[in-house]
């Protein structure tokens, strides 16, 4: 189908109703239509294994599924059955379930660097807890982030470092300082300038380039030598990188770590984790002043517990992570021989980890272009293939690959006319997509 032909009324009528209902159109910034191809947003009907169908009745192979959360594809039946069999039993009571406990030490298990864990049902809860605690157990302020990493947290320690700082007092944002990723001495006089002041170092332990050797350790020992809390944020390689995330991957044991997307198929679930001796000040067993670590109210649901422990035994039962590394070494073997033979190599590039691939987009300078980017999703999307990023999942087969691969292949030749005309504009259909962080819609 030629792109033009390629039209989605249904799911631009739902868009339509979406926005007049829900701020922003979606529950997530980064599922925003903003971020796809104007009147090219769809609209999910529902999901098996790799693929989605949409309103229109489209079918595509589906990439970073559930902003990286589905990585076993769409309604595994291991999960759906392990959350089957807890919805008859009761999701919610008065008292924890037996599940807790038995969810708790598989998850131990699973990640024997930490001691203690607890459930929530979003990343941010468990990022935010780990900074709250750390604050408590130094007694200091300020928190330092990775500059590196996009995103930590909906809260304000965290959103108010964004141009989205709307509606969070100066106060607040003064508290939140940075550090580059990679570089130690940079690290170091930080914690030097702020001596005393910096309650913990929070970041991604990997992301789209692999952390040099000695870097982690390095930081570790900053950690140790400064007096602050080293917090590993495993949102991303928590069973990506290896089944115990980027620290069993690397041997780098951090104070607290956290974990998301991957560990539920889907299902919302989280954790914080880390040293008993800092999680039991949330706890009921020590004699400081307490820390209000974690209370959710549905922290604990049995359904969403049962699919976190279905998803940790089938990582191990089927060495889902290994099959991760090897679909995402194909995809990107295809993706860069058909930029290569296509002539735009040098501007579309393949990053990342082989279980956590994404790409970027770059124009005749070799800059980063959103205007690039629309170009390519929008013929991606012609071509059945729906991939804001090119994280894989295990649902994914060798004929999705090469599917994928034609499709990048027949937006690639489309990529170099784009660059020899020097403009992408006749090929975008509309406006450009737009970055998620932004001070004005």
């Amino acid at each position: 189908m030629a792109v033009d032909d390629f039209q989605l009324p249904k799911s631009r009528a739902v868009n339509e109703r979406l926005h007049a209902l829900i701020p922003g159109g979606a529950h997530t910034y980064a599922k925003g239509d903003d971020q796809y191809p104007e009147h090219l947003a769809p609209v999910i009907s529902h999901g098996r294994g790799a693929h989605v169908w949409d309103v229109d009745g489209n079918r595509y192979v589906e990439y970073g599924s559930g902003l990286r959360s589905v990585s076993l594809g769409h309604a595994h039946p291991r999960v759906t059955e392990a959350v089957r069999r807890e919805l008859d039993r009761g999701s919610n009571f008065v008292r924890p379930s037996l599940l807790e406990l038995e969810a708790a030490e598989r998850f131990l298990a699973t990640v024997p660097t930490a001691e203690m864990v607890k459930f929530a049902k979003n990343g941010s809860d468990v990022t935010t807890a780990a900074v709250r605690l750390a604050r408590a157990v130094t007694g200091r302020a300020l928190v330092a982030i990775c500059a590196d990493h996009p995103f930590f947290s909906v809260d304000d320690w965290f959103i108010g470092t964004t141009p989205m700082d709307a509606g969070i007092p100066s106060a607040i944002t003064d508290l939140t300082v940075s550090f580059p990723y990679g570089d130690l001495a940079g690290t170091d006089e930080l914690l030097t300038r702020h001596r005393g002041e910096i309650a913990c170092l929070i970041l991604e332990p990997a992301g789209h380039t692999e952390p040099a050797p000695g870097y982690l350790a390095g930081l570790r020992e900053l950690a140790d030598r400064h007096g602050c809390v080293l917090i590993f944020d495993e949102m991303i390689t928590g069973l990506r990188w290896s089944e115990a995330g980027a620290q069993g991957l690397y041997g780098v044991v951090p104070d607290l770590s956290t974990f998301g997307k991957a560990l539920g198929n889907g299902f919302a679930v989280s954790a914080l984790a880390g040293r008993r001796d800092l999680m039991e000040r949330g706890g009921l067993r020590g004699d400081g002043d307490r820390v209000f670590l974690l209370s959710t109210t549905h922290g604990a649901e049995t359904h969403a517990l049962a699919a976190a422990m279905a998803v940790q035994a089938t990582y191990v039962a089927e060495g889902i992570t290994a099959r991760l590394h090897a679909l995402g070494e194909q995809l990107a073997a295809g993706v860069r021989e058909a930029t290569a033979c296509t002539g735009v190599g040098d501007h579309l590039v393949v990053r990342g980890r082989a279980s956590n691939l994404v790409f970027a987009t770059l124009d005749e300078n070799r800059q980063p272009s959103q205007q690039y980017r629309t170009l390519f999703l929008r013929q991606l999307l012609t071509g059945g293939v729906l991939a804001p990023s090119f994280v894989v999942s295990s649902a994914l087969t060798e004929a999705d690959i090469a599917h994928t691969v034609d499709a990048v292949a027949a937006a690639c030749a489309v990529y170099r006319k784009a660059l020899d005309a020097g403009d992408p504009t006749p090929w975008l259909g509309g406006r450009p997509v737009k970055p998620v962080f932004r001070r004005r819609a």
